[in-house]
């Protein structure tokens, strides 16, 4: 029972996040959200701040879950790419990147929510990391790529564009068209010949 009542407040707290935003989160809107009474959510997690920062968590690990199969699967940056557009698509679907657009303003408020939603986005991080050291051991700029500057670099992206495209959606649509030509580059770069793909090797050492 106590299980089953952790997992409905904090799945009250992302429907309250969703519905009232990080200012209109509260002991009540989670209780009301999840069918409890509010002092359950002292009794269980001791503040609203602990139980959001608990939600952040496990919301992230169930939705990097659900994608992780896909994330093995992907061969090139431009499916990587794909895949980034597919997950957009999906959590802004689901509410998700409410969740994470009102966590982040409450972390800039809270000290206390900064921590939990970090390790969100670290989470996030490790697994596009993942997929970027498997995809640039081949490539010709291997030596020079940074796997886990890049990955925190895409994240960033993502994230910026997840609250961007909120505001002006065109606009997101460009950021995105942008990094496919970034990620056709790249194919280009490894479909050059052995010699080609030498010399490269070499100007970007000397450039290093």
């Amino acid at each position: 029972m106590s299980a089953d009542t952790r997992a409905k407040l904090i799945d009250g707290s992302l429907q309250a996040l969703r519905a009232h935003g990080i200012a209109g989160v509260s002991a009540r809107t989670i209780a009301a959200a999840a069918g409890v009474n509010q002092a359950l959510v002292f009794y269980h997690f001791g503040t609203v701040d602990q139980l959001l920062a608990a939600a952040c968590r496990s919301a992230t690990e169930a939705r990097i879950a659900a994608y992780r199969e896909r994330f093995a699967a992907v061969r090139s940056l431009r499916e990587l790419l794909d895949l980034g557009r597919d997950l957009h698509r999906e959590e802004r679907a689901e509410g998700n990147v409410t969740v994470l657009a009102q966590l982040l303003a409450g972390a800039q408020a809270e000290p206390r929510l900064a921590p939990a939603v970090a390790g969100a986005l670290a989470l996030w991080t490790a697994e596009i990391e993942r997929v970027l050291t498997r995809l640039l051991a081949q490539s010709p700029v291997a030596e020079l790529a940074d796997p886990a500057g890049l990955a925190r670099a895409v994240s960033a992206a993502f994230v910026g564009l997840e609250l961007f495209e909120g505001v002006d959606e065109p606009a997101a649509g460009s950021a995105f068209l942008a990094l496919e030509r970034l990620a056709v580059l790249a194919e280009v770069v490894d479909d050059l010949g052995p010699v080609t793909r030498r010399a490269l090797r070499a100007k970007l050492r000397l450039r290093g």
